[in-house]
């Protein structure tokens, strides 16, 4: 392997520790649920996810679940009183 490389590596790790210098801004996921999979997706600074009680309070389970996974990079979703 080239000094070259070796160098990027090092670099790459760096930057993966450092998770401050990422924000996801588009992306897809599968949540495999305890009864069906459900697709969630981040667009813009929104969540959209397909299971029913999302459609009802444009929050669930499998959004807050990446949110927590994904703590930092991505917005977090406001929730509407109800």
């Amino acid at each position: 392997m080239d000094s070259g490389m070796i160098g990027k590596i090092e670099k790459a790790k760096r930057y993966a520790e450092e998770k401050d210098r990422i924000t996801l801004n588009n992306f897809q996921a599968t949540f495999k649920g305890d009864n069906n999979d459900h697709v969630v997706h981040y667009e813009q600074g929104k969540w959209v996810c397909d299971c029913s009680f999302f459609k009802t309070r444009g929050v669930c389970v499998h959004t807050m679940a990446l949110e927590m996974v994904l703590n930092g990079m991505v917005e977090k979703a406001e929730l509407t009183e109800y």
